[in-house]
């Protein structure tokens, strides 16, 4: 497809959005499968849904363009995805295997909200607004996924902390701080 306006960029956009969203439905099952913490698979089940959700916005976008969305291979999902198998194939206490996947999916979500981001403002530039309007809410739904995974990410990564989920010999963790403390130490707040 030659891009020679911004209607242009806003479908290639969209197809690659569509295309990561149907890789992610593939690897989401797998990611689910893969976690240990029941919390962080019905995360990634009910993601799943929520992706389902997506393709169907998505479809519904392409059909008031009357645009095709199949043509383009996002490369950079496959390659998010990639690394979300690599910790699946890991050995790999089961917290840590855990911290690790919350690590690839929110690389996944931090993607895909730069992705409709954009295309919800090209939607909006372009006068597009059921369009701009479904792209929209599918940001909002990525945006609190993110959210999702952080707070879970809270509880997971400080059991990670611990060599195979162990305690310090008085029965506490190796630090007397909260949870919520050492999560503001570690992002700098």
């Amino acid at each position: 497809m030659q891009m020679n306006s911004l209607e242009d960029l806003f479908v290639t956009e969209l197809k690659d959005l569509y295309s990561a969203e149907k890789q992610l439905l593939k690897a989401l099952p797998k990611m689910a499968k893969a976690a240990n913490s029941k919390s962080l698979q019905n995360g990634f089940n009910k993601h799943l849904r929520q992706t389902e959700g997506h393709v169907s916005r998505l479809e519904k976008v392409f059909d008031e363009l009357g645009a095709s969305p199949r043509g383009k291979k996002c490369q950079a999902m496959e390659g998010l995805i990639e690394e979300g198998q690599e910790i699946i194939d890991e050995d790999a206490d089961p917290n840590v295997k855990d911290a690790g996947l919350i690590a690839a999916a929110q690389k996944v979500e931090h993607y895909e909200i730069a992705g409709y981001g954009t295309v919800r403002t090209y939607a909006n530039l372009l006068n597009h607004k059921r369009a701009a309007s479904l792209l929209q809410q599918t940001l909002d739904e990525e945006g609190e996924t993110d959210k999702t995974l952080s707070q879970l990410a809270e509880h997971i990564n400080v059991s990670a902390e611990q060599p195979n989920g162990k305690t310090a010999r008085n029965g506490r963790r190796s630090s007397e701080k909260s949870i919520t403390a050492k999560v503001k130490d570690a992002v700098g707040l």
